[in-house]
């Protein structure tokens, strides 16, 4: 190995729009040169289940190498990457700038891109993608209520399971016709303070299940916010980030969703504004996988500046002596998950540290995937997978045996309450625990 493999990692942008990019020769000759570098390393053996099913793809082989794979089962690996990027972040030992030029995220979304491609998308995943449609339809007064009665019914989720491959098991995000957009009130009697790393305002990317789904993370987010002088305002309109249509490989749906959010964004960023969401992939969406796919846009080098993990916000306020820590309410004891997807960002455990600001508060950080992935953990194939994906996770939050549990992605939290399975109270996000612990 040369030197430079101890270099921090690097990421090349996505060459989506070369037309080798979907070339199927081409693809198949690196997923083999891959495949072959990871069977030899099997470092990442326990993050997903993609790694599991190539390793046995090769030890059942004939000749217990890549080469005694089938071509046509590559594909069975690529259907159990949901691009979390941990592999790529905290695993692989071969990422560029090493010479061997290991990108195994993007080498899945390259061959989910040529799949998409050369056949479409099923029904079920083209809706469980479109978080925009659904959204709209399940915010409908009356249809809301009738959605999470159905959800609920369990004579009604085996038929969702039989008919649409939703498995009857899976947690089924709630829906609210009094979405987040429909309530917002600023507070227009604040001024900000800017800080060096911020300028003290905050527009919040609400995103589609922030707004529909459980609207209350984003009330809590304005109240924490609002609690610490910092005005909050949303865009005026906005679209899916486009992070379940780029784990279906639909690319093209991509770019309409980022020709749709950026320049409203970019208009916030000119006008002063921070950017902050209440998903980590969404904001993930934002600060990595847009700019490596459009790495010449300025507008997106724009959004990408400004926008902010949640916490990791707060934490460059209290850097600077400008978050307030006049908690009344200890939170007891915390069993705090770390989302894949803000794992990734790079910013370190902004959460834990702002959670840990609480007196006689104790935070036990669980660094594992939960197996969700907005929308592998629904699926009839996937599901029983992604709940042994998460049984480590669970077995962590029984052993703490917390007052409260946690993650900053809420999905995530009610995979943990699924894999309970003891009538546990509901997770919280971390925004609600730090509202609970101002009480406000």
């Amino acid at each position: 190995m040369r030197e430079g493999n101890l270099d921090a990692p690097t990421r090349h942008p996505l060459d989506w729009k070369n037309a080798d990019f979907y070339n199927e020769e081409s693809l198949y000759a690196e997923l083999e040169r891959v495949y072959d570098i990871c069977h030899g390393c099997r470092r990442c053996v326990s993050l997903c289940n993609s790694f599991p099913t190539l390793f046995d793809l090769v030890d059942e082989s004939e000749t217990m190498e890549v080469d005694g794979v089938a071509k046509q089962d590559y594909w069975k690996v690529v259907d159990h990457c949901y691009l979390c990027d941990l592999c790529y972040m905290t695993k692989c030992p071969y990422v560029p700038p090493h010479e061997w030029n290991v990108d195994f995220p993007h080498l899945m979304l390259r061959a989910k891109a040529v799949k998409y491609k050369q056949e479409g998308a099923s029904l079920r995943n083209k809706l469980l993608s479109n978080t925009d449609l659904v959204g709209k339809i399940g915010s409908i007064p009356v249809v809301a209520q009738t959605i999470n009665a159905v959800n609920n019914a369990k004579p009604m989720r085996k038929l969702m399971e039989n008919v649409a491959g939703i498995h009857a098991d899976a947690k089924l995000p709630p829906f609210e016709s009094d979405t987040f957009r429909k309530h917002f009130k600023p507070n227009t009697s604040l001024t900000a303070t800017a800080g060096s790393a911020t300028t003290g305002k905050v527009a919040i990317y609400v995103t589609c299940y922030g707004n529909v789904n459980e609207p209350v993370i984003n009330d809590d987010m304005l109240a924490v916010f609002e609690h610490n002088g910092i005005p909050v305002t949303i865009a005026e309109k906005e679209q899916c980030c486009g992070m379940p249509k780029l784990e279906l490989g639909d690319l093209e749906a991509v770019a309409r969703a980022k020709d749709a959010n950026i320049p409203r964004l970019a208009k916030l960023v000119d006008e002063g504004w921070d950017l902050v969401a209440p998903i980590p992939s969404c904001a993930l969406m934002f600060k990595q996988e847009l700019p490596l796919m459009f790495p010449d846009d300025p507008d997106v080098k724009k959004v990408q500046d400004a926008f902010y993990d949640p916490f990791e916000y707060l934490m460059l306020r209290h850097k600077e002596g400008l978050l307030k820590t006049d908690f009344n309410k200890s939170l007891g004891k915390v069993s705090y998950h770390v989302a894949c997807h803000q794992r990734v960002q790079n910013i370190g455990p902004k959460t834990r540290e702002t959670l840990q600001l609480v007196p006689d508060t104790t935070v036990e950080t669980i660094e594992r995937c939960s197996g969700h992935d907005g929308t592998y953990a629904v699926k009839k194939e996937f599901h029983e997978i992604s709940m042994k994906i998460c049984r480590p996770v669970v077995s962590k939050v029984k052993q703490f045996q917390p007052d409260y549990y946690t993650s900053d992605c809420i999905m995530a939290g009610h995979q943990i309450e699924n894999g309970l399975e003891d009538g546990a109270d509901a997770p919280r996000h971390p925004m609600t625990l730090l509202r609970i612990a101002y009480g406000i």
